[in-house]
């Protein structure tokens, strides 16, 4: 079986390739009226899982997670300040999609393609062995992890959290 710190070495390499793969994606190229842009951050050590709906236009911007009022917010909620919010590799960020999937004429941005979750999610959840945590983030988040256990909306699904185990 190894050690932990051997384990961590032969699952890097896994995880650095599926990365690269991620970032390098245009499955949706076309698409947007943007170049895609996708924005990750998970390493081998991850224990904490954020996992969003996808990058706003600021993050898609920036490439940085979660850099916007929104994670200004999750920050203090977690009473995480930003240095370790970025630079502790125990802490991941994993949306259900990786790029901004555009602004909504009638307002807020449109929803993470599902292509992305279809493409990505499953590989990157298999080179993530050390998360202790899920955080859901969003509905979509809550829908994919938690599939037919969700409930009918979002605010049901958190007020039943603890039946999810």
């Amino acid at each position: 079986m190894g050690s932990p710190e051997t384990r961590a070495r032969s699952e890097a390499p896994q995880l650095d390739v599926l990365l690269s793969s991620v970032r390098a994606c245009r499955a949706c190229a076309g698409e947007f009226s943007h170049e895609p842009r996708p924005v990750v951050q998970v390493t081998s050590e991850t224990r904490l899982l954020i996992c969003g709906q996808a990058p706003g236009r600021r993050v898609h911007e920036c490439g940085l997670p979660f850099d916007d009022p929104s994670g200004d917010r999750l920050r203090a909620w977690l009473g995480l300040d930003r240095s370790v919010f970025y630079g502790d590799s125990r802490i991941g960020v994993a949306p259900m999609a990786f790029c901004f999937p555009g602004t909504n004429p009638k307002g807020g941005d449109h929803p993470p393609p599902s292509r992305c979750a279809a493409l990505w999610r499953r590989s990157l959840l298999a080179c993530l062995p050390r998360v202790e945590l899920t955080l859901l983030v969003g509905g979509y988040a809550q829908r994919w992890a938690l599939q037919h256990a969700s409930g009918r909306s979002m605010t049901a699904t958190v007020a039943a959290w603890r039946t999810y185990g």
